[in-house]
């Protein structure tokens, strides 16, 4: 897989990616990413990317110039061109298993106020908030797609089960409580049935645990 971000900060997006597990994907090459600095792509002579809005508002909105340019020459005919924005639809893991099954991904980060419309109405194939709230900036959020997408290319985990037995991988249901050695710290003990050695009362100890924890964390997740 392939992938290349633009954005204002490419520091916010290369150094946490460089680390533990995606770090290692990159060294070994089961991904290639590359980080480019939006401003390269401006005409202006100090490299300016923003202007004031048209009808007024506070903030400074990014200009559509430079994100025409640096897609074109970055766009193949397999991309996917993804906006970090609030505005986006809500990114899941079933996203996040699409994304990591795409030959090349093509991320653009806002800033500002937002960026011109026209890049959105001409250029990208989706729109992807990471949450109900609002960043400083994009890369952010681009940091923490990335991430999950990453984790999920074939040898990337140790063990390929990790991202099957894990929360969000069954869409209703959030993972069941894990635990390890000592089996009893400090009055606190690990579940007996999990010392049981018998493997159909251990699942089904975590389908009713994963339950109970999606009841009381996630319910938003039931009714949908």
């Amino acid at each position: 897989m392939e992938i290349d971000v633009l954005t204002l900060f490419p520091d916010m997006v290369r150094v946490p990616l460089s680390q533990s597990i995606t770090g290692r994907a990159i060294s070994e090459s089961r991904v290639v990413l590359r980080v480019h600095d939006l401003r390269q792509w401006s005409t202006d002579k100090h490299h300016r990317v923003d202007d004031m809005p048209f009808g007024g508002g506070p903030g400074m909105v990014m200009t559509c110039e430079p994100f025409f340019r640096a897609v074109a020459a970055l766009r193949r005919e397999n991309s996917r061109v993804v906006l970090m924005t609030p505005s986006g639809r809500r990114l899941t893991q079933a996203r996040v298993q699409a994304f990591s099954e795409v030959p090349h991904l093509l991320v653009l980060c806002g800033h500002y106020e937002g960026i011109d419309h026209r890049v959105i109405e001409a250029l990208v194939t989706d729109e992807i908030s990471i949450g109900d709230y609002v960043l400083t900036n994009g890369a952010i959020a681009a940091t923490v797609m990335l991430d999950a997408v990453i984790r999920l290319l074939p040898g990337v985990l140790g063990d390929a089960q990790s991202s099957v037995d894990e929360s969000f991988s069954d869409p209703d249901r959030l993972e069941a409580p894990c635990y390890t050695r000592p089996a009893e710290f400090q009055g606190l003990r690990v579940p007996e049935v999990l010392l049981s050695g018998h493997h159909g009362r251990v699942a089904a100890w975590r389908r009713e645990q994963g339950e109970a924890r999606t009841r009381l964390n996630r319910p938003d997740l039931l009714a949908e």
